[in-house]
């Protein structure tokens, strides 16, 4: 694919486990952390247009919508779900489901840090090859986008760009409406689209609660809602209850007064689909449109939403929610589980490469104190100890990401100090072979040659095996899950969301699902205008995650 003749430059999956790449958003990250408030530009967009929007006045009083979320990573695997979203109709198992006349994106937009270039690479530009003009005879589709935790790294700036402009906004064929980064929607058949922007977690900015109140006031008893959340914290309060909190507060102030129906819940962050079942709603969460794959063997059955820790700060009675479906399967998770082994070295090639810069310097420094005798003084030169700490102050730091709950600190501790005892338990036992060897002797510059060229390479793969080893184990402890995934970018395994509001008001959801994902392209320069610009070289094949889930 020429980059000139399709107008951007398809990229790679991120390669998560990069040194760089994990030292950059690891500062993104805690720029975040420390400097939210300052870059929070949610209460600027007070200035900004404050309506909602109505798509309620159709032809047939129905309408389809259609929902991704975490979608601008690898090219294939996004490019892949904005094909099959561009479609004008979707056959699947024997019935016809149309293209949606709204687009919703969920969050997480671009991978691994928002900027101008990056949504122009990872989304803007698959979206727009895949629908290029409005379809000809048709509504022209609208498209609402919620930013994620990546789309906030740079406080909002490269999103509202691209999805907050005043005049002519489109992406292709999809025309873009939204003025803020949340927004309201009326729908037919009495249904209303919210979705709020909770960004950093901490709270909902006062512009925004303004701005909700104001389109609920158009929200009567008669009304159902939907509800678009960044992250799916029903799910990770399980592990922290105050993380529901915000969405808990929104549901109570702002929607519960209205007398409607908070009937779905839905969210993307966490990158599979699975869908919770309660006596009032539907929790679902789908983040498949073009991220890494994350496990889903370690979702729990039942949740307790909201959690039972919160009910003293005035929260929402609790119910109960069943796990229904999961996709992929459980058995299927814990399988791709165990491609860590290989993945995780053939996906991170600088990975291996720091650790074995690691384990070579480390070497040389217990080999050279190991020289100069038995005084276990020796032991403690600066450059070992220097080795030491760096070894498991990364280990300790890797097993605890940000956002991991208090209440697991003391396991996430345990678990970084483990994998660090056992990386420097391979450095011993790597001295003693190279010890063993007659290179070690040699004079230099030739023990350092050897030591780079051969010795380097074998340790990298071998505590790249080890790193494997530990994310396997901890995996089933949750701790470090995300990394057992991430590492190994599984591409495959996609999803979204096809919903159809009937003339009478019922809704349906359909949960499509990729199992693989097309990785060769055609292109198709003699197609009418409003069809994609590449097509699969083999046919995709979508399928129901599930059987449609029917609300009235």
């Amino acid at each position: 694919m020429d980059p000139q003749e399709i107008g951007f430059t398809p990229q790679r999956p991120v390669g998560w486990l990069a040194p760089l790449l994990l030292l950059s958003t690891g500062l993104r990250a805690l720029l975040a952390i420390l400097f939210g408030a300052y870059l929070d530009k949610r209460e600027l967009q007070n200035s900004l247009d404050g309506e909602w929007f109505d798509h309620s006045a159709t032809a047939d009083g129905e309408m389809w919508l259609d929902y991704v979320a975490d979608l601008g990573d690898g090219f294939h695997a996004t490019y892949s779900v904005a094909w099959l979203l561009a479609q004008p109709h979707l056959e699947i198992d024997g019935a016809s489901l149309p293209r949606g006349r709204l687009l919703l994106m969920g969050g997480d937009q671009v991978y691994p840090l928002a900027s101008g270039d990056g949504y122009e690479n990872r989304m803007k530009g698959p979206y727009r090859a895949a629908l290029p003009e409005p379809p000809a005879g048709g509504p022209r589709p609208t498209l609402f986008a919620l930013p994620g935790n990546h789309d906030w790294y740079d406080g909002l700036t490269a999103f509202l760009r691209l999805f907050a402009r005043r005049k002519d906004g489109h992406i292709g064929g999809w025309r873009t409406q939204q003025r803020r980064s949340y927004f309201a929607v009326k729908l037919p058949g009495d249904w209303w689209l919210f979705a709020m922007d909770e960004q950093f977690g901490a709270y909902i900015d006062d512009p925004q609660l303004l701005y909700f109140e104001k389109a609920a006031k158009h929200v009567g008893p008669q009304d159902r809602i939907i509800l678009m959340t960044p992250s799916p914290k029903w799910v990770k309060a399980a592990a922290d209850p105050k993380e529901y909190d915000a969405t808990d507060y929104f549901i109570r102030t702002i929607l519960a007064p209205t007398g409607a129906n908070v009937r779905v819940l839905v969210s993307g962050d966490l990158h599979h689909y699975a869908r919770y079942s309660g006596p009032d709603r539907q929790l679902i969460t789908c983040g498949g449109g073009g991220a890494y794959l994350l496990a889903t063997h370690q979702l729990p059955d039942k949740l307790t939403v909201p959690p039972e820790e919160t009910l003293t700060r005035s929260a929402s009675r609790s119910r109960e929610y069943a796990l229904q479906t999961r996709f992929p399967s459980a058995a299927d998770s814990r399988r791709m589980s165990w491609g860590v082994f290989r993945r995780v070295p053939a996906r991170n090639p600088g990975f291996a490469t720091m650790l074995g810069i690691i384990h070579t310097l480390t070497m040389l420094a217990m080999a050279g104190a190991a020289s100069q005798g038995g005084n276990i003084q020796r032991l403690f030169t600066i450059p070992l100890g220097l080795m030491v700490v760096i070894i498991l102050a990364g280990t300790v730091l890797f097993a605890q990401p940000p956002g991991a709950a208090f209440a697991n600190h003391a396991r996430h501790w345990l678990f970084g100090l483990g994998h660090g005892f056992a990386q420097i338990g391979l450095a011993i036992l790597g001295t003693w072979v190279w010890l063993q060897l007659p290179a070690h002797d040699w004079p230099w510059p030739g023990p350092l040659v050897v030591a780079a060229v051969i010795y380097g390479p074998i340790i990298g793969f071998l505590s790249t095996q080890l790193c494997a080893l530990y994310l396997l184990i901890a995996g089933q402890f949750r701790v470090n899950v995300n990394e057992l995934f991430a590492g190994q970018g599984i591409e495959d395994h996609k999803s979204f969301l096809r919903l159809h509001i009937a003339a009478d008001g019922s809704l349906t959801i359909h949960p499509i699902g990729i199992d693989k994902i097309c990785r060769k392209w055609k292109a198709d320069p003699a197609g009418a205008p409003d069809t994609s610009w590449l097509n699969p070289d083999a046919p995709l094949v979508p399928h129901r995650i599930e059987p449609p889930i029917q609300l009235t």
